[in-house]
């Protein structure tokens, strides 16, 4: 009977195991289309490692000597709200027209999140460790990319801007699919 025991027991750490592997493996798959959307221009305009945000597409240096500011809303004098309103403007007021969303901001400059040049290891371990992350554990995590209407705005960000890729529900449920596997990072 001992020896049943321990043989069931062996066959349910193995199984165990193998499941762990498969979850793991499905979470480095999801981090894919999570690193997808990071550094799609949507994102990693925003998301940069010095304090001049980029603009359009092709991630050109913003216009009129843009800095983050020491909260991330703009330099003084020019905070991001002078010309970045809580709504896109129509697309009848032309080309290149400031793109607008709630709480238009960068990163504050102690935590900014890089998403630019930077391995996809380095972009998952940046993500969730909350000391680079604002605070956040994988839940709120999850939340703010699903509510945050900042991060909304990539899927609707007004003429002339290329969308995010990836549809959000799916990029919403790779980040679940992601973090349910324990967060792991390629490599």
């Amino acid at each position: 009977m001992r020896l049943i025991r321990v043989a069931l027991a062996g066959a349910l750490a193995i199984a165990a195991s193998a499941q762990a592997a498969n979850d793991k493996a499905a979470g480095v798959a999801a981090f894919a289309t999570v690193q997808k959307v990071l550094q799609h221009p949507r994102c990693q305009n925003c998301h940069i490692p010095g304090d001049a945000p980029l603009q359009f597409d092709a991630g050109t240096t913003h216009a009129m000597n843009v800095q983050r500011g020491v909260d991330g809303k703009g330099a003084a004098g020019l905070p991001c709200a002078t010309c970045h309103g809580a709504a896109n403007l129509p697309a009848s007021y032309g080309a290149n027209v400031p793109p607008g969303a709630p709480n238009w901001h960068l990163p504050p400059p102690e935590r900014k999140m890089v998403f630019i040049h930077v391995s996809t290891n380095e972009l998952c371990t940046r993500l969730k460790d909350p000391q680079q992350n604002g605070g956040k554990d994988l839940a709120a995590l999850i939340e703010h990319v699903d509510k945050d209407q900042l991060v909304l705005w990539g899927w609707n960000p007004g003429a002339g801007r290329a969308p995010v890729s990836v549809p959000h529900a799916e990029f919403v449920a790779a980040v679940k699919t992601w973090a349910a596997a324990g967060a792991p990072c390629p490599g």
